[in-house]
């Protein structure tokens, strides 16, 4: 796994589980669907992967990404 997945990763299990929220989160984890995310905190993920984005990328961060 690249360091920015793992950067992506780490970010929403420290952000968003319980301490004692065993659920395993992986790149295809789906976010929304999976009661992880909710509509507030989407805004703080987007942010965070604004700020991480490399200046050169043409990524969009869209809604279909985090089902």
């Amino acid at each position: 796994m690249d360091e920015m997945k793992q950067m992506i990763l780490n970010y929403v299990k420290k952000e968003y589980l319980e301490e004692d929220d065993d659920r395993e989160v992986t790149e295809t984890t789906p976010l929304i669907s999976g009661g992880i995310v909710d509509s507030f905190s989407m805004v703080s993920l987007k942010r965070f992967l604004e700020k991480i984005q490399h200046p050169d990328s043409r990524c969009r961060c869209l809604p279909r990404g985090f089902r």
